[in-house]
Formats: structure tokens, sequence, C-alpha cells
């Protein structure tokens, strides 16, 4: 029959601060078990109480979530024949995963679990750093730390670092947040006799050797704001401010539609630094149309509709909705397979509002060119399309023809424009085919144009004479030129 465990917190210090009802238990028990033996408390009883302690386990294992699940086992196992008390580093409910998987698993199982007392280290730790935790605190667990789960306004603790390796693991996570010399603090053994604080930039904190189970990092909250800019949460606050009462007068007086012409030319800067390939330029126009978005959504909160809260769940649960195959159980096969399955749910989802035509999803507020492509498409996922490039290019042929006869009438220039706009629309499905999106296309085009012409300007300075003096030939030989010069590039950094 299964008996009880007790489970017991060593405090975070020495002899004199383990309360007395924890001292009587442990050294009167006759089945004491220990997470470690590495305690100042156990050393110091070390002749008074007969234990067994885990530690081989976590030398004999390298997961930690292995060694918890193997100390339980054992517990329970001993738990089968006898009541047995087990004592952990702190209090058994602060940063003690054992404990955890005992309280859910081992009741579970029907064993009688009982959480006695025990001293924190928080309390010890609050005291040696002289913090108040009503200021802001965050409790971290090394093993698991993430970078974006840092409160970094507040006062951090980061517990369980016993090792260089850890250390080293958590100096590389905060790196991700804080500059490579900021201050942090070594606490060891806080509120015993062997208590250590040191101070040490970020960058030398796994240089550090004396670290061990009683091995904490100390975070100082960050009193720059700018330290702090490259977190989501302090562009919302610049934003929110400059719409503020007391913020900015163009940002104050900005709406939705003001807005549009802005969020267009940001997106086409976007386009472009793309095409460069200049990663510094993206970085910027990347940030230039985030700033367009927060704009919007702090407009939206401001008039009391939505905020960039709601935006962000909208489209969080839209692409786990729509990503079954990676958040569910469906089975995909490849790309397409998958753009069918976003087509099919998002027909799904807009119910009897997709009842009109397939082709009203294509937004109405995209250049023409990027239009016909999109409407292209909505129309070929029905089968609306030609079986093979072949007719496509006859379209093609065929439409040049028919803009070759109106030209030629030279009767109705409304007339010729619209066949035109057929020849365009034709290539467009030329390069669908191809998967050739027409915008980025021209765009890259243009550039060209403007790069190769540009070259020429350049060259009729350096000959001293003016564009409309040169030749058409001289002209041609300084555009082939710059084509030269363009490849030569290409090949050098190949």
């Amino acid at each position: 029959m299964a008996k009880q465990i007790t489970i017991v917190g060593l405090g975070a210090g020495d002899l004199n601060q383990l309360p007395y009802g924890v001292y009587q238990l442990i050294t009167k028990s006759e089945h004491l078990f220990l997470r470690t033996k590495e305690h100042p408390i156990i050393e110091e009883l070390h002749s008074e109480i007969s234990f067994e302690s885990f530690d081989s386990i976590y030398e004999e294992n390298d997961h930690f979530e292995d060694v918890y699940h193997k100390i339980v086992e054992k517990l329970l196992e001993k738990a089968d024949d006898a009541d047995i008390v087990y004592a952990v580093p702190g209090h058994p409910l602060v940063a003690e995963k054992t404990v955890q998987i005992l309280l859910t698993d081992g009741r579970q199982r029907g064993y009688t679990i009982v959480v006695q007392g025990g001293q924190s280290f928080l309390d010890s730790t609050f005291q040696a750093l002289e913090i108040d935790p009503i200021e802001g605190f965050q409790l971290v667990d090394a093993l698991t730390l993430k970078s974006d789960q840092l409160q970094l306004n507040g006062h951090v603790i980061i517990t369980q670092v016993y090792d260089q390796m850890v250390a080293s693991e958590v100096k590389l996570t905060l790196m991700e947040q804080l500059p490579d010399d900021y201050k942090v603090m070594i606490v060891t053994a806080a509120g015993s006799s062997e208590q250590q604080i040191k101070e040490v930039a970020l960058y030398e904190l796994d240089r550090e050797t004396r670290m061990n189970n009683l091995t904490s990092i100390y975070i100082p909250p960050v009193e720059n704001s700018e330290t702090l800019h490259h977190q989501f949460s302090s562009l919302r606050g610049i934003i929110a401010k400059l719409r503020g009462p007391n913020g900015c007068p163009w940002d104050k007086e900005q709406t939705h539609d003001s807005l549009k012409r802005y969020l267009i030319e940001e997106c086409y800067e976007l386009l472009e630094a793309i095409e460069e390939e200049d990663y510094d330029h993206i970085i910027e126009e990347l940030g230039d149309v985030l700033l367009q978005v927060v704009l919007h959504a702090q407009i939206g909160e401001d008039d009391g509709m939505f905020s960039i809260d709601d935006v962000i769940k909208g489209i969080s649960d839209k692409m786990v909705r729509r990503h079954p195959h990676v958040f569910g159980e469906v089975m995909v096969q490849d790309t397409e397979e998958v753009l069918s399955n976003w087509e099919d749910i998002k027909r799904k989802e807009k119910g009897s509002r997709d009842k009109t035509s397939i082709l009203d999803s294509v937004s109405t507020a995209l250049p023409a060119l990027s239009k016909a492509y999109h409407l292209q498409k909505k129309a070929a996922k029905v089968g609306f399309d030609w079986p093979t490039i072949d007719g496509t290019w006859e379209k093609v042929k065929e439409e040049i023809n028919e803009f070759e006869i109106e030209i030629a009438s030279n009767e109705d220039e409304r007339l010729m424009m619209k066949e035109f706009g057929d020849v365009l629309f034709a290539l467009v499905n030329v390069g669908r085919h191809y998967k050739i999106e027409p915008e980025e296309a021209l765009t890259s085009t243009n550039k060209k144009f403007y790069d190769r012409f540009t070259y020429i300007e350049k060259k009729a300075v350096e000959n001293q004479k003016e564009l409309q003096d040169m030749s058409l030939e001289e002209m041609d030989r300084y555009w082939d030129e710059a084509k030269k010069l363009v490849k030569r590039d290409k090949d050098e950094t190949r």
C-alpha cells in the first residue's frame, strides 16, 4: 500500500535559518531522501542524519527532464514500503520541478503528498540585493530561459545557474536583449555564511568559476529606455505618445484615409530595397512599413474601434487556422496542396459572403498589372486557363495583331488603348505560367532602365556634351557599356 511522501525545503542558507519543524523532520526521519546533498545545511548536519541523495542520477543523464522523472520514480518506489521525507533546496514550491511532478503524477497514482515549509532562496536574495519585488519582479529558470519572456523593466532573477555551461547559455540569451557590457550580478548562497555577490559585465558572465546549485543571476531593471527600443512594446509606446495629448501635431491629425498614400509609398520603397538586395535599406524600409501598421492600429485604439492586439490576434488565429498541416493533423504532399487547402479554408471562412464571384477576393486597390495577375490566378483555380503554355503565347500573338490593326485604322484612341490593354493582359498570363509577378518584373526593368540611362548621362557629362547633342548611336554604345559593367560586376561577386 502506498505511503505518504512529505516534502520539505532546506532553505537557501545555513542551519540557523532552518525552521525548527523542518529540522526535526529531517533529523528524525528514518527514510530521508535528498535531491542533492550539495547544500550548506547537509554539510552541517552530515553526522546527525541518515539519507540517500539523487546526485548520481544527475551524473548518469544528459537532460534535466530525464533526471527529474527518474527521481520521482525512485521516490514513488520507496514510498511503496514506508513513509518517506524528501528534502529539496530552498522552498518546495519555488523552482522545484520534481515537486511539481510529484504533486501531479504522484497524487494521480494514489500517493499521499504533503508539502511542509521551508525558506525560499528568494527572501534571502531580496535581502542580499536590497531590492523590493513590489517594484516589479520576475523569476525565471535558466534551463528554460527564452529571451522574449524577459520583463526587463523590473527586477529579474534567473535561478538554477548550476555551472559555466548554463551561465553561457544564459549570457547568449540575455545578449539578444541587452548590451554586452550591461551590469548583472552573480548571487551565490544568499543568506548563508558563504554568501557571495559579484557584479560583472554581461559578456563576462560565463567566466566566473564559482557557480553551483545555489547560484542565481540578478538582472537590474533597465533604466535607459533606448536600451529596449528593439522591443515591439517600445515602438507601441512611442507611437501612443506621438498621438497623445502632448504628442506631435502631425501624428495627431492623421486618419486611416490620410495615411493611405504613405503606406503605398513605403511598400514600394521596400520593394526597391529588396530589388537592390541592400539589407540595411531593407531593415529601414521594413521599419517604415511597420510604422504605418502601428500608426493605423493606434488610430483604431484612439477611436475605440480596435487595437494592435486585435490585429495580432487576428493574423495569429488565421495563420494557425490556415496551416492545419503544421498546427493540426492534416497531411500535405507539396506547396500546391498547401495553397489548395488555404483556398478551401478561406472559402469556408467567408461562408455566405463568398456567393458572388470568386474574383471578388482580389483587392480593388492592387495596381492594374498585379490585379490582372491575381484575377487570372483565381480563374485558373477553377479550370479557366490554357492547358499548356502554347495557348497563352498564341493569345499574345492574337492580341498584338488586333492592336496593330487598330493602330493602322487610327480611328479611335479609346479602342487602341483597350487593345493595348489586352496585349498587356495576355503577357501577364504568360508570366503567370512561369510564376513571374508582373509588378515585380516591371519594377526590375524600370530600375535597369534607370541605371543604364543615368550611365549615359554620366558619360555625356564626362565628354562635356548635352544629351540632346548626342547621336542615338553614341547613346546605344554607352547603353551597351552599362550592360557589360553590370554583367562584369555580377561575375565578380559569384
